[in-house]
């Protein structure tokens, strides 16, 4: 056990170090927005679950963004002036951005992962007047393991159950626009269960699910015409999630013919660097505009 939970912890510094999603070196310019920290959006074995909101202080659009912080199904906090890397873009371009931290692996799951983040949206929404967005125009993002979060949003989401006791669970947990990069999309050949896997995901606990629960959490299964308009960017170079995962719910979601997109950079592995980070970038704040307006 303890060697496997090295192992994770390796597998967790290269993802985050070398795929390009990693938490920004620099201190972020946070001189035109407004930052709340450590916001609580619930809470689990005496625990708390948080986000971070920014909120631009002249040109909000009334639009929210939930970002997935999320590598390898890990959900670490760092401050939040550090993450500008993955917000500016997005505030300098007036959209409100909620930073989501998960139950982390290896002590969570991915079916708890995915329970937290729908948690986080139906709060969200809950709270809309709290935080000055539209409950109508909320978008999510995130890369790797946050894109297939990202993505379960998008295909798997419901409207909340109205007989539960918990007023947030009463609330709907869709989202209008999702952006995914470089995201697993079907988990069943990915979980240690599944014949042929990579040999690379067995770094990864999170991927310690059995071949039912991995086709439950598997975002290509859930295609329907009624999900959220998909932006899909993937790096046709990439060996840790081959590009194949984009390309098939690609296709399931224009079968369906739900508003999508595959954005391929050519050369990219998994996570983008430099002028690709740019165009990634460049692309999801064009979808959310486009799509959250």
């Amino acid at each position: 056990m303890l060697t496997r939970i090295l192992l994770a912890f390796i597998a967790l510094s290269i993802l985050f170090c070398h795929s390009g999603f990693a938490d920004d070196a620099d201190v972020a310019d946070d001189a035109g927005v407004n930052i709340t920290a450590d916001v609580v959006y619930g809470h689990k074995y005496g625990l708390a679950l948080t986000f971070d909101l920014f909120t631009p202080k002249e040109n909000a659009n009334g639009a929210g963004v939930l970002f997935m912080v999320s590598g390898g199904w890990y959900s670490r906090w760092s401050p939040p002036e550090t993450l500008g890397k993955w917000i500016k873009p997005l505030t300098d371009s007036g959209f409100t951005v909620f930073t989501v931290r998960h139950g982390s692996s290896p002590k969570f799951s991915i079916p708890e992962a995915v329970e937290d983040v729908r948690r986080s949206v139906r709060y969200i929404r809950l709270n809309a007047e709290r935080f000055h967005v539209d409950p109508n125009r909320l978008g999510v993002y995130g890369g790797s393991a946050g894109g297939h979060l990202s993505l379960m949003l998008g295909t798997a989401s419901d409207d909340g159950n109205p007989k539960a006791k918990d007023p947030v669970l009463q609330v709907s947990d869709r989202v209008k626009a999702v952006v995914a990069w470089v995201a697993p999309t079907d988990l069943q050949i990915m979980v240690w269960d599944a014949p042929n896997h990579l040999p690379a995901y067995e770094r990864f606990p999170a991927l310690e699910l059995d071949l039912k629960k991995a086709k439950t959490y598997s975002p290509l299964i859930h295609v329907t015409n009624d999900d959220a308009s998909t932006l899909l960017i993937a790096g046709d170079k990439d060996t840790l999630v081959p590009i194949k995962h984009s390309r098939n719910i690609y296709a399931a979601l224009q079968k369906e013919k739900v508003p999508s997109q595959l954005v391929v950079l050519e050369g990219a592995g998994h996570g983008f660097k430099g002028e690709q980070h740019k165009q990634a970038f460049d692309e999801t704040v064009a979808w959310f505009k486009k799509y959250l307006k």
